[in-house]
Protein backbone atom coordinates (compact mmCIF):
# COMPACT_ATOMS: atom_id res chain seq x y z
CA UNK A 1 0.00 0.00 0.00
CA UNK A 2 1.31 3.37 -1.02
CA UNK A 3 -0.05 6.44 0.91
CA UNK A 4 0.17 10.10 -0.61
CA UNK A 5 0.66 12.71 2.14
CA UNK A 6 0.05 16.40 0.65
CA UNK A 7 0.02 19.71 2.68
CA UNK A 8 -0.11 23.38 1.32
CA UNK A 9 2.93 24.46 2.55
CA UNK A 10 6.83 23.41 2.98
CA UNK A 11 6.31 24.48 6.57
CA UNK A 12 3.56 21.82 7.13
CA UNK A 13 5.14 19.03 6.15
CA UNK A 14 9.03 19.75 6.18
CA UNK A 15 8.90 18.10 9.55
CA UNK A 16 7.27 15.27 8.64
CA UNK A 17 9.77 14.61 5.50
CA UNK A 18 12.88 15.36 7.90
CA UNK A 19 11.29 12.37 9.52
CA UNK A 20 11.25 9.95 6.09
CA UNK A 21 13.83 7.98 4.24
CA UNK A 22 13.50 10.22 1.09
CA UNK A 23 14.23 7.19 -1.70
CA UNK A 24 13.31 9.48 -4.60
CA UNK A 25 12.08 12.52 -5.47
CA UNK A 26 10.97 13.91 -8.64
CA UNK A 27 8.82 16.92 -10.30
CA UNK A 28 5.89 17.31 -11.93
CA UNK A 29 3.58 20.44 -12.52
CA UNK A 30 6.13 23.19 -10.35
CA UNK A 31 5.56 20.31 -7.01
CA UNK A 32 8.30 17.72 -5.78
CA UNK A 33 6.88 14.49 -4.87
CA UNK A 34 8.81 12.68 -1.92
CA UNK A 35 8.90 9.38 -2.53
CA UNK A 36 10.43 6.86 0.81
CA UNK A 37 9.49 5.25 4.06
CA UNK A 38 7.74 6.69 6.81
CA UNK A 39 7.08 4.85 10.19
CA UNK A 40 7.80 1.86 8.00
CA UNK A 41 5.23 2.66 5.11
CA UNK A 42 5.60 3.57 1.61
CA UNK A 43 4.59 6.97 1.04
CA UNK A 44 4.77 10.04 -1.01
CA UNK A 45 5.34 13.49 0.59
CA UNK A 46 3.77 16.65 -1.31
CA UNK A 47 3.66 20.11 -0.88
CA UNK A 48 1.08 21.41 -3.29
CA UNK A 49 0.65 25.01 -2.75
CA UNK A 50 -2.36 27.04 -1.86
CA UNK A 51 -5.53 26.58 -3.09
CA UNK A 52 -8.17 24.06 -4.49
CA UNK A 53 -6.62 24.15 -7.72
CA UNK A 54 -3.20 23.47 -6.75
CA UNK A 55 -4.33 20.76 -4.29
CA UNK A 56 -6.76 19.22 -6.94
CA UNK A 57 -3.82 18.86 -9.21
CA UNK A 58 -1.70 17.10 -7.13
CA UNK A 59 -4.30 14.50 -5.54
CA UNK A 60 -5.36 13.59 -9.16
CA UNK A 61 -0.90 13.16 -10.24
CA UNK A 62 -0.60 11.17 -6.80
CA UNK A 63 -3.15 8.96 -8.10
CA UNK A 64 -2.05 8.76 -12.06
CA UNK A 65 1.36 8.41 -11.66
CA UNK A 66 2.40 6.86 -8.31
CA UNK A 67 -0.71 4.77 -8.44
CA UNK A 68 -1.18 5.32 -4.38
CA UNK A 69 -4.27 3.61 -2.43
CA UNK A 70 -4.91 6.62 -0.18
CA UNK A 71 -4.66 10.47 0.24
CA UNK A 72 -3.40 12.39 3.83
CA UNK A 73 -4.10 15.76 3.75
CA UNK A 74 -2.66 17.82 7.01
CA UNK A 75 -2.05 20.54 7.71
CA UNK A 76 -3.74 24.25 9.63
CA UNK A 77 -6.81 25.62 9.78
CA UNK A 78 -8.93 28.18 11.38
CA UNK A 79 -11.70 27.00 13.94
CA UNK A 80 -15.18 27.98 13.45
CA UNK A 81 -16.91 26.73 16.35
CA UNK A 82 -16.44 28.36 19.68
CA UNK A 83 -14.73 25.47 21.82
CA UNK A 84 -12.03 25.18 19.28
CA UNK A 85 -8.89 26.61 20.18
CA UNK A 86 -5.24 26.41 18.32
CA UNK A 87 -3.71 23.29 18.76
CA UNK A 88 -6.78 21.34 18.63
CA UNK A 89 -6.94 18.88 16.11
CA UNK A 90 -9.46 18.57 14.02
CA UNK A 91 -10.66 15.35 11.95
CA UNK A 92 -13.07 15.92 8.75
CA UNK A 93 -15.62 13.70 8.91
CA UNK A 94 -16.82 15.35 5.52
CA UNK A 95 -15.64 18.58 3.30
CA UNK A 96 -18.08 21.39 1.79
CA UNK A 97 -16.30 23.71 -0.65
CA UNK A 98 -18.34 27.03 0.26
CA UNK A 99 -17.52 28.93 -2.47
CA UNK A 100 -19.35 26.97 -4.91
CA UNK A 101 -22.26 29.11 -5.41
CA UNK A 102 -24.55 27.70 -8.02
CA UNK A 103 -27.98 28.71 -5.32
CA UNK A 104 -29.89 30.89 -9.01
CA UNK A 105 -30.27 27.45 -10.12
CA UNK A 106 -31.92 25.90 -6.68
CA UNK A 107 -28.77 24.67 -5.26
CA UNK A 108 -28.14 24.04 -2.14
CA UNK A 109 -25.12 26.52 -1.25
CA UNK A 110 -22.15 24.43 -1.71
CA UNK A 111 -23.55 21.89 -4.15
CA UNK A 112 -21.11 21.05 -6.48
CA UNK A 113 -23.18 21.13 -9.86
CA UNK A 114 -24.46 17.76 -11.37
CA UNK A 115 -22.34 15.91 -8.91
CA UNK A 116 -24.34 13.09 -6.94
CA UNK A 117 -22.93 14.00 -3.18
CA UNK A 118 -23.31 17.32 -1.43
CA UNK A 119 -20.20 16.54 1.49
CA UNK A 120 -17.82 14.54 0.25
CA UNK A 121 -17.06 12.02 3.71
CA UNK A 122 -13.73 10.83 4.57
CA UNK A 123 -13.15 6.99 5.31
CA UNK A 124 -14.65 5.69 8.26
CA UNK A 125 -11.70 3.32 8.86
CA UNK A 126 -8.86 6.23 8.94
CA UNK A 127 -11.50 8.51 10.69
CA UNK A 128 -11.02 6.02 13.63
CA UNK A 129 -7.25 5.48 13.58
CA UNK A 130 -6.39 9.00 13.75
CA UNK A 131 -9.38 9.63 16.73
CA UNK A 132 -7.12 7.06 18.44
CA UNK A 133 -4.00 8.52 17.80
CA UNK A 134 -5.27 12.04 18.88
CA UNK A 135 -7.05 10.49 22.20
CA UNK A 136 -3.25 9.34 23.43
CA UNK A 137 -2.02 12.85 23.64
CA UNK A 138 -3.83 14.53 26.77
CA UNK A 139 -2.40 17.82 26.43
CA UNK A 140 -4.97 18.72 23.46
CA UNK A 141 -8.58 18.29 22.17
CA UNK A 142 -9.48 16.67 19.44
CA UNK A 143 -13.03 16.35 17.46
CA UNK A 144 -14.33 14.77 14.42
CA UNK A 145 -17.13 17.21 12.01
CA UNK A 146 -17.05 19.10 8.86
CA UNK A 147 -14.25 20.75 7.14
CA UNK A 148 -15.37 23.71 4.78
CA UNK A 149 -12.75 24.81 2.23
CA UNK A 150 -12.90 27.83 -0.16
CA UNK A 151 -10.19 30.01 -2.11
CA UNK A 152 -10.23 32.53 0.69
CA UNK A 153 -8.08 33.35 3.57
CA UNK A 154 -10.99 33.42 6.44
CA UNK A 155 -9.41 36.12 9.38
CA UNK A 156 -12.76 38.25 10.49
CA UNK A 157 -15.54 37.01 12.98
CA UNK A 158 -18.58 38.33 10.59
CA UNK A 159 -16.86 35.51 7.98
CA UNK A 160 -16.13 32.84 10.35
CA UNK A 161 -19.85 33.13 11.69
CA UNK A 162 -21.59 33.12 8.42
CA UNK A 163 -19.60 29.56 7.92
CA UNK A 164 -20.38 28.66 11.25
CA UNK A 165 -24.62 29.05 10.52
CA UNK A 166 -24.52 28.21 6.94
CA UNK A 167 -22.75 24.85 7.31
CA UNK A 168 -22.27 24.17 10.39
CA UNK A 169 -18.66 23.13 10.36
CA UNK A 170 -15.65 23.41 13.03
CA UNK A 171 -12.92 24.51 10.87
CA UNK A 172 -12.15 26.04 7.68
CA UNK A 173 -9.13 25.79 4.75
CA UNK A 174 -8.26 26.81 1.17
CA UNK A 175 -7.50 22.72 0.20
CA UNK A 176 -9.11 19.95 1.65
CA UNK A 177 -12.74 19.95 0.01
CA UNK A 178 -11.01 19.50 -3.61
CA UNK A 179 -8.47 16.59 -3.04
CA UNK A 180 -11.70 15.19 -1.57
CA UNK A 181 -13.43 15.62 -4.45
CA UNK A 182 -10.54 14.53 -6.42
CA UNK A 183 -10.36 11.15 -4.16
CA UNK A 184 -14.64 10.92 -4.58
CA UNK A 185 -13.97 11.20 -8.32
CA UNK A 186 -11.84 8.21 -8.16
CA UNK A 187 -12.81 6.01 -5.54
CA UNK A 188 -9.85 6.44 -2.92
CA UNK A 189 -10.26 6.31 0.32
CA UNK A 190 -9.22 9.75 2.07
CA UNK A 191 -8.57 11.52 5.12
CA UNK A 192 -8.21 15.27 5.86
CA UNK A 193 -6.43 16.47 9.07
CA UNK A 194 -6.35 19.99 10.90
CA UNK A 195 -4.87 21.00 13.98
CA UNK A 196 -6.24 24.60 14.74
CA UNK A 197 -4.02 27.53 14.38
CA UNK A 198 -6.40 30.61 15.10
CA UNK A 199 -9.97 31.13 16.08
CA UNK A 200 -11.74 34.26 15.30
CA UNK A 201 -15.32 33.65 17.22
CA UNK A 202 -13.15 33.31 20.34
CA UNK A 203 -10.74 35.60 20.36
CA UNK A 204 -7.58 33.80 19.56
CA UNK A 205 -7.67 35.13 15.63
CA UNK A 206 -4.36 37.41 16.25
CA UNK A 207 -2.53 34.53 17.62
CA UNK A 208 -1.29 32.56 14.27
CA UNK A 209 2.14 33.39 14.18
CA UNK A 210 1.98 31.90 17.75
CA UNK A 211 0.27 28.81 16.93
CA UNK A 212 1.09 27.71 13.55
CA UNK A 213 3.69 26.15 14.78
CA UNK A 214 2.57 24.22 17.34
CA UNK A 215 -0.56 23.52 15.13
CA UNK A 216 1.63 21.74 12.66
CA UNK A 217 3.33 19.98 15.42
CA UNK A 218 0.68 18.30 16.70
CA UNK A 219 -0.91 17.14 12.88
CA UNK A 220 2.80 15.74 11.87
CA UNK A 221 2.67 13.43 15.51
CA UNK A 222 -1.15 12.43 14.75
CA UNK A 223 0.25 11.21 11.61
CA UNK A 224 3.34 9.69 12.33
CA UNK A 225 1.71 7.69 14.82
CA UNK A 226 -1.39 6.37 12.52
CA UNK A 227 1.16 5.28 10.08
CA UNK A 228 3.27 3.75 12.42
CA UNK A 229 0.03 1.51 14.25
Amino acid sequence: MTIGIIAAMNEELEILISKMDVQNVSKKANMEFNFGKLEGKDVVAVVCGIGKVNAAICAQILIDDFKVDRIINVGIAGGLADNVYPGDIVIASNLVQYDMDTTAFGDKLGQIPRLDTYAFKCDEEMICKAKKACDLFDDRHSFVGRIVTGDQFVSNKDKTNWLLEKFDALACEMEGGSIAQVCYLNNIPFLVIRSISDNANNGAHMEYEKFAPIAIKNSTEILRYMLKN
